[in-house]
């Protein structure tokens, strides 16, 4: 089975129900240092040693959003990123938000 960040972000068209708990479980085991918030959304939040290399970071993560099609919830402040990630179509979890999630940990 491939890793998720070798996967692709998949377009959600809705009209598909959020992942159930158990799937959720399985794939979050596969990301670092990621919080599931009420079996809604991920959650992250890194810190920099300054402005300068937080927004570098979320340069890094808006580019590879746009590559993937996919777009996170990005807070920047000084010397921290926060993440937070669902598919705002269907107002829950995806396959695709952990894809992008692991994407976004090999950025880390």
């Amino acid at each position: 089975m491939p890793e998720l960040c070798d996967l692709k972000c998949v377009p959600c068209q809705g009209g598909v129900p959020p992942l159930a708990a158990e799937e959720v479980d399985r794939l979050k085991v596969q990301l670092d240092g990621w919080e599931v918030i009420d079996g809604h959304h991920l959650h992250k939040r890194l810190s920099f040693s300054d402005f300068a290399q937080a927004l570098a970071y979320v340069n890094r993560v808006g580019a590879l959003a746009e590559a993937e099609g996919h777009h996170p919830d990005l807070h920047l402040a000084w010397g921290a990123v926060g993440i937070e990630l669902w598919t705002h179509k269907i107002d829950g979890l995806t396959e695709s938000d952990f894809i992008l999630a692991a994407k976004i940990d090999r950025l880390s």
